[in-house]
Parts: structure tokens; sequence; C-alpha cells
């Protein structure tokens, strides 16, 4: 199973990463762009925030790590973490660096459809754990294009601790129906108190609060940090997305959503305030 994480970079040299991270079959680093996608070199994703290949950069492409370490980190090899799907590829697409752009949000979403509509590839989703600024209907547009190719778009509901039914936080609040808008949760069930909520824009909860995970240490080495935000808990969700998919792999696109919804554990702290009322459950039956 492939997944997108649209997000600043990752240390794919990180000892709990390596293996992880998918590398482009159609992309030998020889300066010629083999593919015809319009990016030389691409064979570890796309760095747009820089436009170029370099989808890990020395300045602190720590936040992408995290998501990346939560989603797929190795199990079994005793150190570090274990991510939810241990089986995972990944894609790094970085367009974060301290900010980014919509216009750049939007290559990222058409650098995965062009991947999944030109090599057939089996991408599952995107994990999207940022958000911010207003409704903008090219970005929509984009996720749309995502949808159209079956490639569900997981994204964090957003740290402000509001309703977003009534004030909504973007790109978790678009009316995609591919769209996972994902709440943050403590370890006792209840919701973050940062956490965003909306019984009719946020689907789900997962982990959010206190999440151990992969981080860049000194020098580009190996570490390991805690951070607290739905940007934790959104890719808690594409992990067992992917999953569902490998036990599944009849399933796809909506049909993969409506079964990640309905497995969901009923959790009284998310009931009207979450569409699903449900945290999520990885247990795979």
């Amino acid at each position: 199973m492939i997944v997108g994480v649209i997000d600043e970079g990752i240390l794919a040299t990180h000892e709990d990463l390596q293996g992880q991270i998918w590398v482009n079959p159609f992309e030998p680093v020889d300066g010629i762009d083999n593919d015809g996608n319009g990016f030389v070199d691409d064979n570890l994703g796309w760095d747009f925030y820089n436009n170029d290949r370099t989808t890990y950069d020395d300045v602190g492409d720590n936040h992408g790590t995290h998501v990346a370490g939560t989603i797929g980190a190795k199990g079994n090899n005793g150190i570090g973490v274990a991510g939810v799907s241990w089986g995972v590829k990944m894609i790094p697409i970085k367009f974060l660096q301290n900010s980014g752009s919509t216009a750049n949000a939007i290559k990222s979403f058409d650098y995965l459809t062009d991947l999944k509509t030109r090599h057939g590839l089996n991408i599952v989703a995107s994990n999207n754990s940022w958000g911010g600024g207003g409704f903008s209907q090219t970005l929509k547009d984009a996720i749309t294009r995502c949808e159209q190719a079956n490639i569900l778009t997981v994204c964090a509901a957003g740290n402000n601790g509001r309703n977003t039914d009534t004030q909504p936080f973007y790109p978790s609040c678009y009316d995609n129906v591919s769209i996972i808008s994902v709440a943050s949760i403590t370890n006792t069930g209840a919701r973050s108190s940062f956490s965003n909520y909306g019984a009719v824009t946020v689907d789900i909860g997962a982990p959010g609060s206190g999440i151990w995970s992969t981080v860049p240490g000194t020098g580009n080495t190996s570490a390991y940090a805690s951070y607290n935000g739905t940007s934790m808990a959104s890719p808690h969700m594409t992990g067992v997305l992917a999953l569902l998919a490998a036990t599944e792999p009849g399933l796809n696109g909506l049909r993969l959503k409506d079964r990640l919804l309905r497995r969901g554990t009923p959790t009284t702290t998310l009931a009207g305030i979450t569409m699903t009322g449900n945290r999520a459950n990885g247990f795979i039956r």
C-alpha cells in the first residue's frame, strides 16, 4: 500500500523509516525526466516548496518526519516506535517549510493523481496534517481530481478548539466525499482541548495528545519526540486506511472510507461532536 505525505519533508534515513519510504520505480537518478511527469529525478517524491527533488532539508523538517513515523515506522525492530501500518510505503511530498502556499498544495495533490492515473500505483490516500486560510475552489478541485482517481484525503481537523460546522477549517471542511476529517483525543478517549470538532464537518477521532514518533536529531541523526495536535491524529487514521486496504484489497476509494468509519469504536465523548461519534479502530478482523 502507498500513501502520500503532503507536509514538510521526511528524513528517509531515520533508523525507523528506512525502507518505509517509496522509491519511484519509473525515475532513475540520471538527470532526465524519465517518467515524463515534468519533474527530473523525483525518485523520492518532490519538494514543491523549493521546487527540487530533495524532499528533506536541514531546516527543521521535523513535522513531516513525525507524521511519517506515526503512519508507518518499522515495528518489531527493537528500537524507537512502531507506526500503525508497518508494510506501507510513503511518498514524501513537501510543500511546507514553516509556511506553504495554496498553489503548491494544489501541485502536491496533482502529483499524486498523476502517479496513480499514469502508472496505476496503489495509492490509497494522502495525509494532510495542515490547514488554514479561506475557501479555495482551485484547491477543492485538486482534491476532487484525487477523488476521481480513488485517492482518499485524510485531514487534520485543526487545533483551534472550535466548532467547524459554524467556523470552517480548510481543507478538512471541504464537502468532498473523499475527505476524512480527524479530531484529536487523549489517552482516556476525551477530545483534546485544542481539537476542532463538528457533528457535520469532523468524521472521527484518533490519538493526538502526547504522541511519540520519529524526528530528525542533530546532524540528521535519528531521534524521537512527543507532539500534540490533530496533525498527530490524522496519520493514525491514514495508517489504519493502509491496513484496511492491505487486508481487503477489493476495497478502494469511498468503499474504503465507509468501512473505516463504520468499524470505529463508539466513544461517548465524541458523540454529537463528530459525524460518527467513533474513534479509530485499527483491529483487523
